[in-house]
Parts: structure tokens; C-alpha cells; sequence
């Protein structure tokens, strides 16, 4: 929903992208409707994952088991808590050095979740195997 810290996010990414959205300083994480100020610090850290790396750190000391779960693709690739922004700067760093979209070719076949559509012959044809194989159980435990 737009009330969610990450719709400001998108927004702030969009907004900086170029795009031209108006929008209030109120819809970004950071502002205290209480204060009806705007904390742009507290923007940037949401932006760059500090509060991933807090909840990092929180799980590590904890619960090690969740953390492993919760964490286990970070932990693979030897980021801890402390890389986390610095992964961001990088990332945001080469988006600004190159924007333009890169594919990456999928190994393989790709999924389909959708069964070809049959012909009536073959429709057909696929009642008659499954009356058969029933048939055949039926006879078989007989």
C-alpha cells in the first residue's frame, strides 16, 4: 500500500530515476507526522539497510539457528552485518554507472506452468488411456 515504508523507497528510486511524480516529503520513511518534520538521515539508513543489519545483529546474538534460516543466502556469500551498506553503495554505484537493464540467459528449459492445450482426438484419446489403466487396477485387485 502506499502507507508502507517500502512504497517511499520505490517512490524515492523513481523519483531519482527521473521520473516525474509529485509527491510530499510526508510519504517517505523518516517523516514524523507527530512533528510534521522530515528526517532525511533516517531516509538514507532505510535506504542503505541499516535496519537490516541491526535485525543482523539482533538474530546473531539471540537465536544463531533462525539467523542461520533467516540470513542463509548472506551467510553463503560472507556478508555480515557490517558489509551491508557497503553492498548497497556498490550496487547503487553501478546502477548510476550503467542503467540500462541487463538481461541474464537462463540454463535450461524454461518453466511453464501452463499444459499445452489439446486437440478433441487427443482429449479423447487421454480419457480412453485413463479409463483403460483403471480399468486395469480395478481388475487387477479383483
Amino acid at each position: 500500500t502506499t502507507g508502507a515504508n517500502i512504497f517511499g523507497l520505490f517512490l524515492k528510486g523513481a523519483v531519482d530515476g527521473g521520473l516525474d511524480i509529485p509527491h510530499k516529503c510526508k510519504r517517505f520513511p523518516g517523516y514524523n507526522a507527530e512533528e510534521k518534520s522530515y528526517d532525511a538521515d533516517a531516509h538514507r539508513a532505510r535506504i542503505f539497510g541499516s535496519h537490516v543489519s541491526s535485525w543482523m545483529d539482533e538474530l546473531e546474538e539471540k537465536d544463531q539457528a533462525l539467523y542461520q534460516r533467516q540470513f542463509s543466502a548472506y551467510v553463503a556469500a560472507g556478508i555480515t552485518s557490517e558489509d551491508i551498506e557497503g553492498m548497497y553503495e556498490r550496487v547503487h554505484a553501478a546502477i548510476r554507472a550503467n542503467p540500462q537493464r541487463t538481461t541474464v540467459a537462463k540454463e535450461g528449459k524454461p518453466n511453464s506452468f501452463n499444459q499445452k492445450k489439446l486437440n478433441l482426438k487427443q482429449r479423447k484419446e487421454r480419457v480412453a488411456t485413463k479409463k483403460a489403466v483403471m480399468t486395469n487396477r480395478l481388475m487387477a485387485s479383483m
